[in-house]
């Protein structure tokens, strides 16, 4: 193709060319770095869950023999056992503000892992929100199913 024989239309072609490379190139660089991130998001949650769940439970365990001492202490005077019912309700409310967020961000991340490896290998974006879908239910019993045995 001569130089001459280049039309305005032709310019127009390899402009929006040029301009689609540089659009794809810096959208792979953007889902290249989203990736990273979600990897290391997923690290510390795991790792979160690793740390927070034995503590919950230590917690909770820590609570209920409270709870035994406290009984104790309720036959002495009736305004003990008030106090003992405070605090449980106070502790109760804590360990479950603090289980049921990790339980839920715990199911989300596996979730979007396990529906992203899946949308990956089917190519099935129905069947990889299923996936997820039900990925994050199995793990959010697990952390529940975790929990309630690690109580004594």
């Amino acid at each position: 193709m001569l130089l001459a024989e280049f039309t305005a239309i032709d310019v127009l072609w390899f402009a929006l060319s040029a301009f689609l490379v540089l659009v794809a190139v810096a959208l792979a660089y953007v889902l290249f770095r989203l990736g990273a991130t979600v990897g290391r998001l997923t690290s510390f949650i795991r790792g979160l869950e690793r740390e927070v769940l034995p503590v919950i439970n230590q917690a909770a365990g820590t609570m209920e023999r409270v709870n035994a001492q406290l009984d104790k202490v309720d036959r002495v005077t009736d305004s003990a056992v008030d106090a003992a019912d405070s605090v449980d309700t106070a502790v109760r409310a804590v360990t479950f503000a603090l289980t049921r967020p990790v339980q839920k961000i715990s199911g989300l991340v596996e979730g979007i892992a396990h529906g992203a490896a899946s949308l990956r290998a089917r190519k099935d974006v129905r069947g990889a929100y299923r996936a997820g879908k039900d990925a994050a239910a199995r793990r959010e019993d697990e952390i529940e199913d975790e929990l309630r045995r690690g109580s004594p």
